[in-house]
């Protein structure tokens, strides 16, 4: 009787085509990924221009006409070197004078300022606008 010998099985390892797979998977994820970073890394930008814009602005319209009166018209300049700012000041109606008092002291103007910010072909901007109550000579009451 031949005694036939069990061979150990052999280990298989993954074939060229399964590790071509794979890497061709791992490559499409990593791109997916990046570009989600990108863009996250953009927005994140955008909004710190924003941002930016918003406390220049702020600080622009809490600040004006606080010695100087109020002058009616537009004006415009620089915060810095990126942002830039335009001023527009223009009477605002809140409605008929009361009949108890039909000459009132105080008036209303509309201050509507834009931010801009960047290069003449992207350029960026923001817009903000308020009310300020101001006395008979232009000052604040």
């Amino acid at each position: 009787m031949h005694a036939h010998r069990l061979q150990p099985r052999r280990a298989r390892g993954f074939s060229l085509l399964e590790v071509i797979a794979a890497i061709a998977i791992l490559a499409i994820a990593f791109a997916a990924l990046m570009q989600v970073a990108g863009s996250s890394m953009s927005l994140t930008a955008r909004a710190n221009e924003r941002t930016q814009a918003a406390l220049r602005a702020r600080s622009l319209l809490d600040g004006a006409f606080i010695v100087d009166p109020v002058q009616e018209g537009s004006s415009e300049g620089r915060f810095d070197d990126t942002y830039r700012w335009r001023l527009n000041v223009a009477p605002f109606e809140v409605g008929d004078p009361s009949p108890d008092n039909p000459g009132a002291s105080s008036r209303m103007v509309r201050l509507d300022l834009d931010v801009l910010w960047g290069d003449d072909g992207h350029e960026r901007r923001a817009h903000f606008s308020t009310l300020r109550l101001v006395g008979a000579q232009g000052n604040p009451p």
